[in-house]
């Protein structure tokens, strides 16, 4: 399996440095590379926390009600259920940042990985979301995401619906078997 991966999009890298499997659950540990003004939605977790670390550039975090800018070397601990988002505060540069999830999360990973291939093979929408939109709400549930925000919410009960024939069908394990190995 490869230990970096690359968003053709976005040209967003991410680098196991340390998987679940790894470290027998302790933790999964990534470093980060993200582009200009990149980011992603808010969202939170319920099965685990993230702590991120800025490396290099200033690492931006949405939080419900305020918004931090790390500088490099200073971290901030997310836990279960708290909503965030990360972004790229520059319009320049790239920052990067390292990230450790505790307990480690293999669906985590998976999820990264499937979601950067299917960005390579085609099988996204510009803003990298699965044009199948029954793995894109799969993807949330192996990663242990929940987007917030209005449209997410209307869809949901839709989105779990789809989610569900993605796993009766088999989509799930193939795309585990595409990109996971």
């Amino acid at each position: 399996m490869k230990k970096t991966i690359i968003n053709p999009l976005f040209k967003d890298q991410v680098t196991f440095t340390n998987t679940s499997e790894e470290t027998n659950g302790e933790l999964t540990e990534l470093d980060l590379v993200l582009s200009p003004k990149g980011g992603n939605p808010m969202h939170h977790h319920t099965s685990f926390e993230e702590k991120f670390t800025a490396v290099a550039g200033e690492l931006g975090l949405k939080l419900k009600g305020k918004t931090l800018l790390l500088k490099p070397g200073e971290s901030y601990t997310v836990k279960p259920l708290e909503a965030h988002g990360f972004f790229n505060p520059s319009e320049e540069n790239e920052i990067k940042f390292n990230i450790k999830i505790t307990p480690g999360h293999t669906g985590f990973e998976n999820s990264l990985r499937i979601m950067y291939g299917l960005a390579q093979d085609g099988l996204t929408d510009k803003n990298g979301i699965p044009k199948n939109l029954g793995v894109a709400f799969w993807l949330g549930e192996l990663n242990d995401s929940k987007v917030h925000g209005i449209a997410f919410k209307i869809l949901q009960p839709l989105g779990n619906i789809l989610a569900k024939k993605v796993k009766n069908k088999g989509i799930d394990k193939e795309l585990i078997h595409k990109y996971c190995r």
